[in-house]
């Protein structure tokens, strides 16, 4: 079954490697979507792709790379869209 998630997460999140490793594992997973950096110091991300490969990728954003402290990961989930053929970072440069 195909789903989507909207997450974000909090804690020491920025600078870390935190979107360029959510690519990567996501990635991994075969998942669909956006990762970006929030001005809050969050990271938000969406997530679409088989139910049990989104689950494994928000379990991974729990932990983040080795650098990462995770405080928390909020988890909203929405109607799946297939919107997307990748998925990749976001900068200021790139959108959805």
């Amino acid at each position: 079954m195909k789903k989507r998630a909207h997450i974000v997460v909090q804690g020491i999140v920025q600078g870390v490697f935190f979107r360029a490793s959510t690519v990567d594992v996501a990635e991994a997973h075969g998942v669909y979507g956006w990762v970006k950096n929030n001005p809050d110091g969050t990271v938000e991300a969406v997530l679409e792709g088989e139910e049990k490969a989104v689950k494994e990728v928000i379990a991974w954003c729990r932990v983040g790379p080795p650098r990462a402290r995770v405080d928390d990961v909020t988890v909203e989930w929405e109607p799946f869209k297939n919107e997307f053929d990748d998925f990749r970072a976001v900068t200021r440069h790139n959108s959805y």
